[in-house]
């Protein structure tokens, strides 16, 4: 111990008589450990922290056999019961609806609020335990509309009622619905979605009305199950399909006996691969670029160790063990790397707290915890370890005799490749491929944002309205009216509505079938397209291009023969090159005749791959939650009174929300993962651009200092300014076109895992090429500049006059 406080204490005093040294290493191991330890902290919050649930490792979530992006809703209340009563693999199954939006109100106040709708049993399942009253039980399940029960989450709980125990026993009403609280969910339970925290927990059986809950075609749930002890997740997959294929047999119309799977829980269904696949691809690079920051700091270790070899060898002369200098230099890289490392957790974690405020999913928190503080100690040590060996490794080979004749000396000829030539190219080699990355992002980004997304959210206002609190609903007059009415305001141009807008979720396919079906089964079905809902102008005001037909029209009615817009996706997959026009196929237990053809577009996720589309007219179908498009060249704060006080004026008692269409767009996060990985990549490839310019720097400033009186001979001797040139810096630049050419090569070989972080990645783009190439020789050029003008201003009669 005693010689180890002395190694610590000289490591110290060597350190602080090299300030510039020092500096420079400890930024760099700030910045190569801080942006690991911000990586893996957002890895250990999305992926390796368990939910706030017993027995978290054994919970699993039933899904259907074929991947569905974005689906998290996995089959219908019957079969749900079925499944669980017939399951031999599970100790119990429970399911839950994550999309229940509802007005909640309370005495004279009204709050807009989300929740989960829940079977009885949801709660036992997960273990959890009341934070006051009690919570839903399977007791309280008596059939269609017998439980009107409501559990606040704690959240709410405390902003709208105070945190007062006594809410206890008060009824509430979600929309027109009257509810008993009856408890409030504990503090560290928000559901289980990672990305959602629902305001309250409703049982499902007061959700939904009872023909839906006994109707077999939806799939209003996601199934959660506990697997009993000893059970694989393979027997329950094998458990679960066959019951699948059993239901398809017994129920045939309504049941496709598709295999079901087991994923894990809390990451949207399927779209967990994605953001797994996305994570640690960016943990990846994130490694890369502490590679290249403890090759840069190796690199000055070994220059720094080549310029002490005297002092070295004259420490062993002088009777210290190879072995005790050594451990001498390793204490030296481990004081060093703690110190970066402590700096480097501490940025991390203001980091993280930034990242927090800046974007919030649900409950979701990203913060420093056990893990990450054990991942920062291992990523240091490992740090101090790889640039530490590199020292020691010199000292353990070099001769103390020649040391102390031939002074501090390079000892690798100039012709032959030394290891910091090495460990520069694998940082110019981990530089490239990191600032391909990063243009690759960039592109990725511009590219999604020149996507046609099959209408035009510019200078378009949506006004949300849910019918539901009307008591009576709403006659389509009335709506029609209230189009007319907003179309009249001065300064609009096109009006509108809609169920949904793209991009708010809770789309799913409707089956669709051909003419002169009889037996409407799932199997049965040649499309299952997402279905919107609209009125007349919809298309003019939501900017959708109508490619052939013509719009709907009031004078289209469940008098008349029922028509229906598709989208080129759907005629395209249904008809194939004969034109749609014309064309009949039966949705929703109506033949429908085509009337129109519309662009494609995107609905759901801007990485989807085009999907089919059908649009209904709101006069043939029943009426719900209402969107009014309005498009107008006034300004948004104009329009959004103006829209208000027009449908205020013609139905008082629903309640309207105005915003503009970009808005909407914003909340929703249409490209959140684009502007994440170009963030992600941009900041990796700015710091492997200046952990590759320091290095480049450096290597070039050690050539020139250690090659100072060859080069005064060399001018002496009438060389060029090319030859000096050369010279000086002909090898940085000879290992920078290497390595770049190197980085290139991996950059087309990780195709794939850039693909896992970028919207469709392509590193061979002419333009990321070309961007790398030029980013790499402006950094050669800035790195080399220096050394190469000093390496010019050499004055050979000053030089020999020192000698």
């Amino acid at each position: 111990m005693k010689d180890l406080l002395l190694d610590i204490r000289y490591a110290l005093r060597v350190l602080w008589k090299s300030p510039a040294f020092t500096l420079v290493a400890l930024v760099t191991l700030m910045l190569g450990i801080g942006v690991n330890v911000v990586v893996f902290g957002v890895v250990n919050a999305v992926l390796l922290h368990p939910l706030d649930v017993s027995d978290p490792q054994n919970l699993y979530q039933l899904r259907i056999g074929s991947w569905t992006n974005g689906k998290l809703l996995t089959t219908s209340y019957p079969a749900f019961g079925d499944i669980r009563q017939r399951n031999t693999t599970f100790s119990d199954i429970a399911g839950f609806n994550g999309f229940c939006q509802a007005r909640l109100h309370w005495g004279d106040a009204v709050r807009s609020v989300s929740g989960y709708a829940v079977t009885g049993n949801y709660f036992d399942l997960l273990g959890v335990l009341p934070q006051v009253g009690r919570l839903i039980q399977a007791e309280d399940e008596h059939g269609p509309n017998s439980a009107p029960y409501i559990v606040l989450s704690d959240s709410l709980w405390r902003s709208a009622f105070n945190a007062d125990p006594d809410v206890v026993g008060t009824t509430v009403r979600l929309y027109k619905d009257p509810f008993t609280v009856i408890g409030v969910a504990p503090a560290r339970f928000h559901g289980t979605e990672r990305f959602d925290s629902p305001d309250y927990y409703i049982p499902i059986v007061n959700y939904f009305d009872s023909d839906y809950l006994q109707d077999r075609t939806g799939r209003p749930l996601t199934v959660l199950g506990r697997l009993k002890r000893g059970v694989t997740p393979h027997q329950a997959t094998e458990n679960l399909s066959a019951i699948s294929a059993a239901l398809a047999k017994e129920y045939p119309q309504t049941d496709t006996g598709l295999p079901l799977r087991l994923v894990r829980p809390g990451l949207g269904g399927d779209t967990g691969d994605v953001i797994r696949g996305f994570l640690y691809s960016v943990a990846g690079l994130a490694l890369l670029v502490l590679g290249a920051a403890c090759s840069n700091l190796a690199s000055l270790f070994a220059a720094r160790a080549a310029d002490r070899s005297q002092e070295l060898a004259l420490r062993v002369a002088l009777g210290a063990s190879r072995w005790r200098v050594m451990r001498q230099l390793l204490t030296e890289a481990m004081v060093l790397s703690i110190l970066g490392g402590a700096a480097g957790l501490a940025i991390a974690g203001l980091l993280l707290g930034v990242l927090n405020q800046w974007h919030s999913h649900g409950h979701l928190a990203v913060s420093v915890d056990a893990r990450v503080y054990l991942a920062a100690l291992i990523l240091t040590v490992l740090s101090a370890l790889l640039f530490g060996m590199i020292p020691a490794r010199h000292v353990s080979q070099s001769s103390p005799l020649q040391a102390m004749k031939s002074g501090p000396v390079d000892s690798t000829p100039l012709r032959r490749l030394a290891l910091r030539d090495l460990l520069l190219g694998a940082q110019i080699v981990i530089c490239t491929l990191l600032v391909t990355a990063s243009l690759v992002a960039v592109r990725g980004m511009v590219r999604m944002l020149h996507i046609p997304l099959g209408f035009q959210p510019q200078r378009a206002m949506l006004a949300e309205m849910d019918l539901n609190e009307v008591e009576g609903g709403v006659p389509l007059e009335k709506t029609k009216a209230m189009i007319d009415g907003v179309r009249s305001i001065p300064g609009v141009t096109a009006a509108g509505t809609v169920n949904r807008v793209p991009f708010t979720g809770g789309l799913r396919g409707v089956p669709v079938f051909p003419p002169g079906t009889t037996e409407f089964t799932l199997n049965n079905s040649v499309l299952a397209p997402y279905r919107f809902t609209i009125s007349p102008g919809y298309l003019e005001a939501a900017g959708t291009r109508l490619l052939r037909g013509r719009d709907i029209s009031w004078s289209d009615t469940t008098d008349t023969p029922y028509v229906a817009i598709v989208n080129a996706t759907f005629a395209q997959k249904m008809w194939g090159d004969t034109p749609a026009i014309g064309q009949r196929f039966i949705i929703l237990d109506h033949l429908r005749e085509v009337v129109g053809v519309v662009e494609d577009g995107k609905y759901h996720e801007m990485q989807e791959s085009p999907q089919p589309v059908v649009y209904l007219p709101l006069s043939q179908s029943e009426q719900g939650y209402t969107i009014f498009v309005v498009r107008s060249y006034r300004a948004q704060n104009e329009m959004t009174a103006a829209i208000e006080r027009a449908l205020r004026g013609l139905e008082p008692n629903a309640p309207i929300t105005v915003q503009s269409w970009l808005e909407v767009l914003g909340g929703q996060n249409a490209l959140f993962p684009a502007r994440a990985a170009a963030v992600a990549l941009g900041v990796m490839g700015l710091l492997a651009a200046m952990l590759a310019v320091t290095g480049i720097f450096g290597m070039a400033a050690y050539n020139v200092s250690r090659r100072m009186k060859e080069l005064g001979i060399r001018v002496a001797l009438g060389a060029r300014s090319k030859h000096v040139m050369t010279a000086a810096v002909g090898r940085p630049i000879v290992l920078l076109g290497v390595g770049s050419f190197v980085g290139l090569l991996l950059g087309v070989f990780a195709s794939r895992l850039l693909g896992q972080i970028v919207y469709q990645a392509n590193p061979r783009d002419p333009v990321v090429v070309i961007g790398a190439v030029l980013m790499m020789a402006l950094l050669g050029i800035a790195a080399s500049a220096i050394p190469a003008l000093r390496a010019l201003a050499v004055d050979p009669s000053k030089l020999l006059r020192e000698e």
